[in-house]
């Protein structure tokens, strides 16, 4: 009886912690993709590499650049209307290089010295001096150059993307009261109530959300009181949002075995079996 009270409630907790991760998931991706925070993310890291914050010079002339931002137009150029979300490292060198080489009659080196600003002019003096020349080789440094600075934007899109994640987390716990000591401690007083949970949803549909409302979370009263159980209530509030950061995979993968392991049960003791054999007639 304990182990099977243990396991529903495994089941449980870890069917609401994906699901709630699931949530904030998608929610997360949709404000990505409405507010373009990728796209605006890689533009201000062009800018910085480039040293160019109002994008009027070199960042405005990649942009400008088919290989780099393929669906652009002419005519929004200066409000840069249409933004990539990723720039192939090859294809920034290229694209850089042309704009150094927008005049043919300008030597390479020339042009790379005529640059007004001092730290693009040494990052790019030491790449072609290193490459000795060679276009070929400047080209790879440039695009090595650009592949750590995305390296670099890739931790601090993370990072930002975990706060946003915790914050969203946060907020729809407090909306839906989900709290998990208060989630824990119903659970393990009635672990029926999570005996409705077959299986990890596969997506966030309707049947998922029904199995997740019919989970002991939601308002009984509402405002709560001030008191040492609303700070309970808090702490609960806190673990629940601090689980999303694992993932919705993580939790469904839990969830997975825990329900493999309810449904295999106590397995049957083998069974003995006695032969007898006749024996022999004495002489």
């Amino acid at each position: 009886m304990f182990g099977s009270t243990v396991l529903e409630v495994a089941i449980g907790l870890t069917f609401c912690y994906g699901t709630l991760a699931l949530v904030v998931s998608t929610l997360q991706e949709a404000l990505a993709a409405a507010f373009s925070l990728r796209a605006n993310m890689l533009l201000d890291a062009v800018k910085r590499m480039l040293d160019d914050p109002r994008c009027e010079a070199l960042a405005q002339s990649m942009y400008d650049h088919p290989l780099v931002n393929p669906h652009g137009s002419t005519t929004a150029r200066r409000k840069l209307a249409v933004r990539p979300s990723y720039i192939e490292p090859a294809h920034f060198a290229i694209a850089l290089l042309d704009s150094l080489r927008s005049n043919p009659a300008i030597p390479l080196q020339a042009a790379i010295e005529a640059l007004p600003d001092e730290q693009v002019k040494r990052v790019l003096l030491a790449l072609y001096r290193q490459s000795s020349g060679d276009l070929g080789r400047f080209q790879e440094g440039i695009a090595g150059w650009f592949n750590s600075a995305m390296e670099r934007l890739s931790g601090v899109y993370k990072r930002r993307q975990l706060l946003i994640s915790f914050l969203l987390a946060l907020l729809l716990t407090i909306l839906l009261n989900i709290d998990s000591i208060h989630l824990f401690q119903t659970l393990w007083q009635n672990p029926a109530l999570a005996a409705g949970i077959k299986a990890a949803p596969s997506a966030l549909d309707a049947e998922a959300l029904r199995q997740l409302w019919a989970m002991p979370i939601g308002w009984s009263s509402f405002p709560p009181r001030l008191d040492s159980a609303f700070a309970l209530q808090v702490a609960g509030w806190l673990i629940t949002a601090g689980t999303t950061l694992f993932g919705a995979p993580f939790w469904f993968d839990l969830l997975q075995r825990a329900v493999q392991l309810r449904g295999t049960g106590a397995k049957p003791q083998p069974q003995v079996v006695v032969r007898t054999e006749n024996a022999p007639a004495q002489s």
